[in-house]
């Protein structure tokens, strides 16, 4: 694991022309373009541990490297501060045969020590650059009980995520007790001097799912390629976190924080010219939090046919004194998205409840 050890430096506070690139309209840094730098770092980290001996200095990575998942960002809560410098530091944490894992954090200067901002978990995959088939990567030699319990962590995630795919609400219906939950809401949106399914109300301080949603599109230009001539994975993470933001923002008028991102799937790549659209929207709400959804898709006009390519969810705070109007689904589709919403916040919880002991 040592060998593919790095860390480096943003540095807000010694370069004020880096610090510009980093303020967003209220003085305060952009997650966004922090997601950015992580899954840049995330890839060359990779590339350290697929490194060969034989390689020659200059010489081009044998393989080719490329995000397939965002498993978890999970965010300590403390202020970034933009004037103080960032210090990423991470390592590959697990070994498939042809996929790794990054176990990655940042870090910023307070008072003469490095408080944790932040810690990331990246899957990345391996291909052959010629074909794009996968690729076997080196496999980790593990040196000490400290790397053999991350490594075991590591295949704790992978069983995590495997389970999470199973019971996806796309393949598996939702549980008993999610069941009743849906029955709840929707018994609460029935006007109860109608005696009919049909005539639905909202209930006090709610808002109805279909009310509660950004669209974007972006048409990809060659400036945020990557090497492999694609759309750059961490600047589409980018654009998604913030119209998520944005329409977070929106819903609870007062400037909402990230507290954690999850499951991001890069299902396909997103070719240079394409229409990128973005669908943000909010899913689940409980008290000051809110779950954001952001579905990806790439269009072409020409043919008339589009593709997901990403999904993207996030977790958000408001620090504001008033509780936030509830998300009440009106359709099944409308239901099920509720429902993995509620699954994603439970998640992020339990993330922190971790983070915190």
């Amino acid at each position: 694991m040592k060998d593919s050890y790095d860390e480096c430096i943003i540095p807000l506070g010694n370069s004020a022309m880096e610090r510009e690139k980093y303020l967003n309209f209220k003085g305060a840094i952009r997650t966004g373009k922090i997601l950015e730098d992580i899954d840049v770092f995330a890839v060359w980290l990779c590339y350290k541990h697929v490194l060969l001996h034989t390689q020659k200095p200059g010489q081009s990575a044998p393989l080719s490297i490329v995000t397939a998942l965002v498993d978890k960002i999970s965010l300590s809560g403390h202020t970034i501060y933009p004037d103080e410098d960032i210090k990423m530091s991470g390592h590959v944490s697990w070994v498939g045969k042809t996929s790794l894992e990054t176990s990655m954090q940042l870090e910023q200067m307070e008072s003469g020590e490095w408080r944790k901002l932040l810690h990331a978990y990246f899957v990345m995959v391996a291909r052959h650059p010629d074909n794009q088939e996968s690729a076997f990567v080196n496999p980790l030699i593990l040196d000490s009980p400290q790397e053999e319990a991350i490594f075991r962590q590591g295949e704790a995630n992978k069983t995590r995520r495997q389970k999470w795919s199973h019971q996806s609400l796309l393949r598996s219906a939702p549980s008993e007790q999610e069941r009743e939950v849906l029955h709840n809401l929707f018994l609460e949106t029935l006007d109860p001097k109608a005696h009919t399914f049909k005539v639905r109300v909202l209930p006090p301080c709610s808002l109805w799912m279909e009310n509660a949603k950004l669209k974007n599109v972006i048409i990809c230009h060659p400036q945020e390629r990557n090497l492999y001539n694609k759309m750059f994975g961490g600047f589409l993470m980018r654009q998604a976190y913030e119209l998520a933001w944005t329409l977070a923002y929106v819903h609870s008028k007062t400037r909402p924080v990230i507290v954690n991102v999850d499951d991001i799937w890069f299902r396909q790549p997103v070719e240079i010219g394409s229409l990128l659209y973005l669908h943000a929207q909010i899913v689940y709400v409980k008290d000051r939090d809110m779950q954001v959804r952001v579905h990806a898709s790439v269009k072409d006009p020409e043919k008339g046919k589009e593709e997901t390519t990403n999904t993207f969810h996030f977790t958000f705070t408001s620090r504001g004194d008033d509780l936030l109007p509830r998300i009440i689904p009106r359709s099944y589709h409308e239901a099920m998205l509720y429902l993995d919403g509620k699954r994603h916040y439970e998640s992020a919880l339990k993330t922190a409840e971790l983070n915190s002991l």
